[in-house]
């Protein structure tokens, strides 16, 4: 496995993977920037570099997320959640076929390896409001209106 460190407008994000893909990206408040960056992780560093530029709305490097079949299942759901919309945790359930598994879903969405790129910030309340977001609530709304300037911003 590889690492490497880059700044972002919302921290240092760190990003792992290997030959194999992608299996984590995380963001904090700190850390040191890499000086080199893995050749198995340049794509990565160079779409999440587009994406904060306004020039990418998706990604196409190979992930490879470490999670239960249940997890993969809710991440592969996050994946067809459209640039510059957002979803509720309620909806998302029910899209995945199980209205009842809304504690689970947001479990699983809460434990998403792969910051923005699996994008769980586009998960929402039922009444449209933030809700729990590991990095901080702040960057969730961020991100939100990052992908969407004209509506999300009147919305929080």
């Amino acid at each position: 496995m590889e690492t490497v460190y880059i700044k972002t407008p919302l921290g240092i994000a760190r990003i792992v993977g290997d030959e194999n893909g992608i299996s984590l990206i995380s963001i904090s408040d700190d850390g040191i920037i890499s000086s080199t960056i893995p050749v198995v992780l340049q794509e990565a560093v160079f779409q999440l570099n587009d994406y904060f530029e306004r020039k990418r709305i998706d990604f196409t490097f190979k992930l490879n997320p470490a999670g239960t079949e249940f997890q993969q299942k809710v991440w592969k759901g996050l994946l067809e959640i459209p640039f510059g919309k957002t979803m509720s945790y309620l909806e998302l359930s029910k899209k995945l076929g199980d209205v009842k598994a809304i504690r689970a879903v947001a479990s699983a969405n809460g434990k998403n390896p792969l910051w923005i790129v699996v994008p769980c910030h586009r998960v929402i309340g039922t009444d449209g409001s933030l809700t729990g977001y590991a990095g901080g609530l702040w960057r969730k709304k961020w991100l939100l209106e990052h992908e969407n300037p004209t509506t999300q911003q009147s919305l929080f």
